[in-house]
């Protein structure tokens, strides 16, 4: 059987890895994984030697959301990556004669909360609220566009916060408190967050690659399961063989503790809700998450203790 050529961009990155190595797994993938060597992703970036022959891209580069960056530049940078380097890509891309764009986007797109009992929905009113929420945006708008105008079909996934093994920044964070049994003021948090395990992501990326549905169409990717910051920090606790020292601060407290100190966006992240509903990805496509909450957190942190020092 021949096997299809997929082109990945941002394959050194944490969700790239993981495409490739399950891409290359399933053994019906030729897989193109260009390095920051072969180019920057810009509006001049010559693709056609990456894209000759391919049947899809999955364009996972990106230019990240940065926390405390110089706010005159960060509009004009994410707009030069996310947005001109996406659609410049995709231009050629569609010329080449691939099948099948599919894009990493974000769930800032959709916005930085969602309201008690109202999850957020693909096919919600965007709310960008940052520049790379505002970049991913405009790159999506984009891809429509285009995918209607050439007839290349494109796929909008907009994952929600991804953890999985060697995960970093503040997820990270949360695995080395517990472990170190530090008391944390999280116990009588009751805002819920919706979390993306890397291998549900990448199960999900994997089914829009051919599934007929999926054409044209925005999918947000969860695990499915909500949690409280209290309990999410718990379940990684039993992951961990270690029990989450929690004390039950008044979450008024923490938000006003929070602004005192001018970490308004920390108050933000810990005290504000961010679900989603994957009920489309259930109904166009048959898809729900193939791993638990609690199964992937086993696995990131049986490889945080693995990475440990011996």
């Amino acid at each position: 059987m021949d096997r299809r050529t997929i082109l990945v961009t941002g394959a050194s990155g944490f969700v790239g890895s993981a495409l490739c190595r399950q891409l290359n797994a399933s053994g019906a993938f030729s897989v193109r994984a260009p390095s920051r060597r072969d180019g920057e992703l810009g509006a001049a970036t010559d693709w056609a030697p990456m894209l000759a022959g391919a049947d899809a891209v999955i364009h996972a580069a990106a230019r990240v959301h940065v926390m405390q960056e110089n706010a005159n530049d960060s509009q004009a940078e994410h707009r030069r990556v996310n947005t001109e380097g996406t659609l410049n890509l995709a231009r050629q891309a569609a010329a080449a004669g691939v099948r099948r764009f599919i894009f990493i986007s974000s769930i800032k797109v959709n916005g930085e909360l969602s309201q008690p009992g109202q999850p957020l929905r693909a096919d919600d009113p965007p709310a960008p609220q940052d520049a790379y929420g505002v970049s991913k945006h405009e790159a999506e708008q984009g891809l429509l566009q285009l995918a209607a105008a050439t007839g290349m079909e494109v796929v909008v996934v907009r994952p929600v916060l991804v953890y999985g093994p060697g995960v970093k920044a503040n997820f990270l964070s949360m695995l080395r408190w517990v472990q170190r049994g530090v008391p944390l003021p999280l116990g009588a948090l009751r805002n819920r967050r919706s979390l993306v395990f890397v291998e549900n992501l990448v199960d999900l990326v994997m089914t829009c690659l051919d599934h007929p549905q999926a054409a044209n169409q925005v999918f947000l990717a969860s695990d499915g399961q909500d949690v409280t910051l209290s309990e999410l920090l718990r379940a990684l606790g039993q992951a961990l063989g270690r029990p989450a020292r929690l004390l039950p601060v008044p979450p008024v407290l923490l938000y006003t503790a929070a602004r005192v100190l001018g970490r308004g966006d920390l108050a933000q992240r810990l005290l504000g809700s961010l679900q989603v509903d994957i009920a489309k990805n259930r109904q166009l496509l048959g898809w729900a998450p193939p791993y638990t909450l609690q199964q992937g957190l086993n696995v990131t942190a049986r490889a945080f203790l693995d990475a440990q020092p011996r």
